[in-house]
């Protein structure tokens, strides 16, 4: 059974960081691309970054760009994003996505106020 748990979302302030996870289960994690989607209130849900199976290449949405992360371990089936110079902008849930299985984790709130 495939399982994505995301975890690390929260309050933050303006200019603070945050780092999600997203624990996988039930497939074979290391040959499968990943990615993070966000979806703020009254939006469509938006890809803010992607990462292939080796973690050798990323790409990432222009909003995002130099401030967020995307990495993997493969070892603990675990896809991180880390969250720096985030703005209230930024505020939505982010979801886990596997790429080939077009499979959604439940997601995490990330919001971002003073």
């Amino acid at each position: 059974q495939v399982q994505l748990v995301e975890s690390g979302g929260g309050l933050v302030q303006p200019g603070g960081s945050l780092r999600l996870s997203c624990a996988a289960s039930g497939f074979t994690f290391s040959i499968n691309d990943m990615s993070w989607y966000r979806q703020a209130p009254g939006k469509e849900r938006e890809f803010v970054a992607h990462i292939s199976g080796n973690g050798g290449a990323t790409n990432y949405a222009n909003s995002v760009k130099g401030r967020f992360t995307i990495s993997r371990d493969n070892a603990k089936n675990t896809v991180f994003l880390q969250m720096n110079s985030l703005s209230p902008g930024d505020t939505a849930v982010y979801y886990c996505y596997a790429n080939s299985l077009r499979y959604w984790g439940q997601g995490t709130q990330v919001t971002v106020s003073s």
